[in-house]
C-alpha cells in the first residue's frame, strides 16, 4: 500500500538555479520570476540568502561575500545585445543589498544559464553571447563551449582558487572605463592623498581604491587568513575607503561594497603584480574579474600606483596577478595613442562555471505575500 504524499509546506516557491561562476557562487533567477517591485525583490533576495546572520544559516548563502551573490537574467531588448544581467550583492551580516557593482565571476555563468533557460539558442561548436550588465551598462562578449548546441561544462581549463577543471568560458572586455562614475580617474589625478596615504582612485569595470601594501605596513603577500585577522587594517582601510567614495563622487559608501580595495606590491612568484583584493570587509580568496580588469586599466594609466610598480609595459601582452590562491591572467590588446602611450583596446580572460542545483526556494509567507 503506497503512502499518501505529504502536503507541501506553505510558502511561495521561487524557481532557482544555484551556479558557480568563476570563483563566486550564488542563485540565478529569471527576472520574470522575481517581484517587479524593487523593495519586495530585495526582501526576497535577503530571505533567500539568509542574511543578517554571519552563517546565513536560514538561507542558501555561504556566509561569505563570494557566496552571497545573485544573478538576475532576462532577454535583452537593446540593439546588438542578447542577454541582460543584473548583479545583486547581498550583504552577509546585515539585511541589505547593493545593486551598484558588477560581478564578472558571476557573469561567466550567465550565458550557460540563459541557454538552458531557453532565452537563446546555442550554436555548434561555440556560442557567442553578448551580455549587458544593467548595473553599469557595460557589454561583454562571452564565448561558450556548446558542441552539438548544448552547454559543455566539463573540460580542461583551470581557474586558480576553483577545484578541478572545466570547460573554458572566454570573456572579452572592450571599453569598460568609468563603469559608475563615467571616468577612469574620477578624482582627476593618478594619485590622490587620503589622510596622508597615497591612493589611486580608478573606475574601470568597477570603482577601486588602489593602495600600496607597504603604505599600510604590509608585505603584500600575506595570506587571506592573515589579512582577515587584521582588524586594525580593516578599520583603517574602511576610513580611507569612505574618503575615497567621496572623492570619486559616490557619496557616503558606508554599508556599500564599492569602491572595492586593492592592496598592491611587487610580485614574488613570477607574476606582473601581487594583489590582495578586499570585498571590502573580507580578503578575496582569489580576485574579482571586474577588479582584475580595473587593475589592468590602472596599470596602463601613467602615474598610478599600479603603473609605477611595473616595468616593461611596452612589451607586456599578458598581465599575471598573484592572489592568495594562485594567479589571475588577463590577455591585453593595445593600440598606440597620439601621445605615444599604449592604450588598452581589448582585454580577455578565461573563467569556468558549473550548474550545481536546480529547483525552487521556499519563501516564508510574509516575505512575498500574494498580490504583490
Amino acid at each position: 500500500m503506497s503512502a499518501t504524499p505529504a502536503k507541501l509546506s506553505p510558502g511561495r516557491r521561487l524557481p532557482c538555479v544555484l551556479m558557480r561562476g568563476g570563483s563566486s557562487r550564488g542563485p540565478f533567477f529569471l527576472a520574470s520570476d522575481l517581484p517587479a517591485d524593487i523593495q519586495t525583490c530585495d526582501k526576497v533576495l535577503i530571505s533567500v540568502m539568509g542574511s543578517s546572520n554571519s552563517l546565513q544559516i536560514n538561507g542558501i548563502g555561504g556566509g561569505h561575500p563570494l557566496t552571497s551573490k545573485v544573478a538576475i537574467v532576462s532577454r535583452s531588448d537593446a540593439d546588438g545585445v542578447d542577454i541582460d544581467y543584473e548583479f545583486v550583492q547581498v550583504l552577509v551580516e546585515s539585511a541589505a543589498v547593493d545593486r551598484k557593482p558588477n560581478c564578472g565571476n558571476m557573469l561567466s555563468g550567465v550565458g550557460p544559464f540563459a541557454i538552458e533557460s531557453g532565452l537563446l539558442t546555442a550554436t555548434d561548436p561555440e556560442t557567442l553571447v553578448r551580455i549587458r550588465n544593467t548595473n553599469t551598462g557595460a557589454v561583454v562578449d562571452v564565448v561558450l563551449q556548446t558542441p552539438g548546441g548544448e552547454v559543455e561544462y566539463e573540460g580542461n581549463a583551470v581557474v586558480d582558487g576553483v577545484p578541478g577543471t572545466a570547460a573554458p568560458i572566454r570573456m572579452l572586455f572592450e571599453d569598460s572605463r568609468g563603469s559608475i562614475t563615467g571616468s577612469l580617474l574620477p578624482a582627476g589625478a593618478p594619485v590622490t592623498d587620503l589622510d596622508g596615504v597615497p591612493a589611486s582612485l580608478v573606475d574601470g569595470a568597477i570603482p577601486v581604491m588602489i593602495l600600496a601594501a607597504k603604505a599600510l605596513g604590509l608585505r603584500g603577500d600575506e595570506s587571506a587568513e592573515e589579512i582577515d585577522a587584521n582588524h586594525a587594517l580593516f578599520e583603517r582601510v574602511e576610513a580611507l575607503r569612505r574618503l575615497a567614495g567621496s572623492r570619486m563622487g559616490l557619496g557616503d559608501v558606508g554599508g556599500q561594497v564599492v569602491p572595492k580595495v586593492a592592496l598592491l606590491s611587487r610580485p614574488t612568484r613570477g607574476g606582473t603584480l601581487c594583489v590582495r583584493y578586499l570585498t571590502p570587509d573580507k580578503c578575496h580568496r582569489t580576485l574579482a574579474v571586474t577588479g582584475a580588469v580595473t587593475l589592468v586599466m590602472a596599470l596602463f594609466a601613467p602615474g598610478t600606483i599600479a603603473n609605477t610598480l611595473v616595468e616593461g609595459l611596452e612589451v607586456i601582452d599578458e598581465v599575471s596577478m598573484e592572489h592568495p590562491e594562485g594567479m589571475f591572467r588577463i590577455s591585453v590588446e593595445t593600440e598606440r595613442a597620439p601621445n605615444g602611450h599604449r592604450e588598452i583596446k581589448r582585454l580577455s580572460t578565461i573563467r569556468t562555471a558549473r550548474r550545481i542545483f536546480e529547483g525552487s526556494i521556499i519563501l516564508p509567507s510574509d516575505v512575498w505575500p500574494s498580490g504583490l
